[in-house]
């Protein structure tokens, strides 16, 4: 099988390759995240968001949104409404709060903690610092469902720093029980790798992985990566993911190509 064509925008895409029947790994290097700063908050909006338009990072799959927030302490994002929606929240660091008028808990979730909310046939929801005192961080993905105007709702699960530590660790998948449940056929995966460490990941027919590392430094397939980089990658069996310093990261696993319903039919 011949090897992945690789795009990195540091050194450009190589000429005279055939796309077809090839894997794709795009490097997305920190630099080239779009960054903005509302004073009590600090955003990098990886796909299409709110003024941001990129038409070439519009989503990725059945994934709309990626997005590493930042907020000062006690800093509040009012209500504000969404549906057909699926929104997973992982909190960096820092104590995350959530409101909604729904009923769903308010937390406060801890770093390594996940949230979905289900937003389907339209609900208001807030995330907060909880604290008054520290900064908070968090990355917020959105997910288009399979089904539409699902019914809005919330669930929350902690897990620790043991638990991610070198592994990776499934905590939103379609299958619930252990994990909390999303409703499309997608995943997210976390991690927590010591030097040296190396994890792989399989990616199933038709499918691709969004890469994030959230902060140190690794090769994924042999590509260096640091704090704030991240890869897009299609059309290949696995992923092979090795620290070379202490590092966190986040994988998501979507459908890339799915029947868009809802308020996105015909929009995606």
């Amino acid at each position: 099988m011949r090897g992945p064509l690789i795009e990195d925008p540091a050194v450009g895409a190589p000429r005279g390759v055939a796309r077809h029947n090839l894997s794709m790994l795009k490097i997305r290097r920190d630099r080239d995240i779009y960054s903005t700063d509302g004073g009590w908050f600090h955003a990098r909006w990886h796909f299409s968001f709110d003024k941001y338009r990129d038409p070439e990072n519009d989503g990725f799959g059945a994934m709309r949104v990626f997005n590493d927030d930042r907020l000062i302490p006690g800093a509040v994002w009012p209500l504000h409404p969404h549906r057909d929606v699926e929104g997973l929240t992982y909190v960096v660091d820092g104590l995350f709060g959530h409101q909604d008028n729904v009923g769903g808990p308010f937390g406060p979730l801890p770093a390594g903690s996940v949230q979905r909310m289900t937003l389907g046939s339209g609900a208001l929801h807030s995330e907060l610092n909880a604290s008054k005192t520290r900064p908070m961080r968090f990355i917020q993905i959105w997910i288009l469902p399979s089904q539409a105007s699902l019914p809005p709702g919330v669930e929350q699960r902690i897990f620790t720093t043991a638990d991610r530590t070198n592994r990776l660790l499934k905590v939103i998948g379609p299958e619930g029980g252990d994990v909390v449940k999303v409703h499309q056929d997608a995943s997210v995966l976390v991690s927590r790798l010591e030097p040296g460490v190396e994890v792989g990941h399989q990616i199933g027919h038709g499918r691709g992985v969004y890469a994030y590392v959230i902060d140190g430094t690794m090769a994924i397939d042999g590509h260096d990566l640091s704090t704030g980089d991240a890869v897009k990658v299609t059309d290949q069996e696995a992923l092979t993911l090795r620290a070379t310093a202490a590092s966190e990261l986040i994988l998501v696993d979507v459908p890339m190509r799915f029947e868009p319903v809802g308020l996105w039919a015909g929009r995606v």
